[in-house]
């Protein structure tokens, strides 16, 4: 799988982009376990990349759900045992 990022928020700490071999469209965040920083991958429709894209804020109540693991039926990976949390 090839993630690559179209947009970047530093502030509410999350990417949106393209895995590239499949079209699907994601948000991803950041995550920490005791052994490694990686990121999380949660498939998003086209319409949610361009509107978070325009107003990153918007994207606040997705995030949240993700970070509380509420959303886990989109990861596009799934986790493994020493799932992280967020970062």
């Amino acid at each position: 799988m090839k993630f690559t990022d179209l947009f970047v928020s530093r502030e509410l700490r999350f990417s949106l982009g393209i895995e590239e071999q499949s079209g699907r469209y994601y948000l991803s965040i950041p995550v920490a376990n005791r052994l490694a920083d990686y990121e999380e991958y949660y498939e998003i429709d086209r319409a949610a990349l361009e509107r978070y894209r325009v107003d990153p804020a918007a994207a606040e109540g997705f995030l949240q759900r993700c970070r509380n693991r509420e959303a886990d039926e989109l990861l596009i990976l799934k986790p493994g045992r020493d799932r992280g949390v967020p970062a």
